[in-house]
């Protein structure tokens, strides 16, 4: 049987993770004939049609099926070959990182990173890209050096958590319903919510905050994210959770109040940085933990610099929680 070319294995990968020779083509930044092409040849030595239509969309065959984990292991085998060096030295390398993380992480993980490479590996770039269903796809782990995401959501990886957080109120600072003396999660759950959306079925612990106390709050936005949610409630009757060093950290210079809860039912948020089994013993997976470690201890010095004003909000001894 005919060796198959090796140059013919990012088209495949492509092919059978997008199901779709425009989308595959456009990926690749190679033309759709060029794509074609490639997929007949794979057609051809696999003496197998690959991709078959099934309505408007394509399905992948079951040796397709077979196929795809396989071709996901040799690409990442050979992206390890073309980029890994015994040894890593930062102050002189130009290699380029990717971490996978949401708006809140990228926000707050952002100033103490670049902090760190501007004094340790100056020609280093390390992008953020968005969390997404396909972003931490297990069979996707050759695109990303690093995860920091939440933990308890099947992260694909090792993982190790960095640092806590929990989530807090924010309201316009003039919201009617700061007024009462003795304000309660009640209260607030009687607002209309503001509330983040990373994907069906996927709840943050603010979400869940609600689901403890017994509430089912109206939702009257939602948003990609976390990031827009504090500005977006400002001169607003809207109400949001979000973790507390966003609050923090977009509280300044606006009109915005923060009300947190008692520490005994406070929705809590552990983030993690998690990456592929194999780069455990990468050296340059291994310094990228470590910056991303250390810029994580630095986020509570800063959130001490951010501290604002904070109302306190009850959940005990209310009759709605009997």
């Amino acid at each position: 049987m005919k060796n198959l070319d090796i140059n013919l294995l990012p088209a495949l990968q492509s092919l059978l993770r997008m199901r779709n020779v425009t989308r595959a083509a456009d990926f690749l930044g190679l033309s759709q004939p060029a794509t074609s092409a490639a997929l007949s040849r794979l057609r051809r030595y696999f003496d197998d049609e690959l991709l078959i239509r099934s309505g408007r969309n394509y399905e992948l065959t079951p040796l397709a099926q077979d196929l795809q984990p396989l071709v996901e292991s040799a690409m990442h085998a050979i992206d390890r070959v073309s980029t890994i060096k015994s040894q890593f030295n930062p102050a002189t390398s130009d290699r380029k990182f990717v971490i996978v993380a949401s708006d809140y992480v990228a926000a707050m993980l952002v100033e103490p990173l670049r902090a760190i490479l501007r004094v340790e590996a100056p020609a280093v770039s390390v992008e953020i890209t968005p969390t997404s269903a396909t972003s931490w796809d297990h069979g996707n782990d050759g695109r990303w050096d690093l995860i920091v995401g939440p933990m308890g959501y099947d992260l694909p990886g090792h993982g190790k958590p960095v640092f806590r957080d929990s989530f807090v109120a924010v309201l316009d600072a003039d919201n009617p319903v700061l007024d009462k003396p003795d304000l309660s999660a009640l209260d607030l759950a009687k607002l209309p919510q503001a509330v983040g959306y990373f994907g069906t079925d996927i709840r943050t612990p603010g979400d869940q905050f609600w689901d403890v106390l017994g509430q089912n709050p109206v939702i009257a936005a939602r948003v990609q994210g976390l990031l827009s949610l504090p500005l977006l409630v400002e001169g607003t009757d809207l109400v949001a959770l979000v973790p507390r060093m966003l609050a923090y950290k977009y509280s300044r210079g606006t009109n915005m109040a923060i009300v947190d809860f008692p520490v005994e039912n406070e929705a809590a948020l552990v983030e993690a940085m998690f990456w592929h089994t194999s780069r455990d013993d990468d050296p340059a997976n291994s310094w990228l933990r470590s910056v991303v470690q250390r810029a994580c201890e630095k986020l509570h010095e800063i959130l001490e610099t951010l501290t604002p004003e904070v109302r306190h909000a009850t959940t005990r001894d209310n009759s709605y929680l009997d």
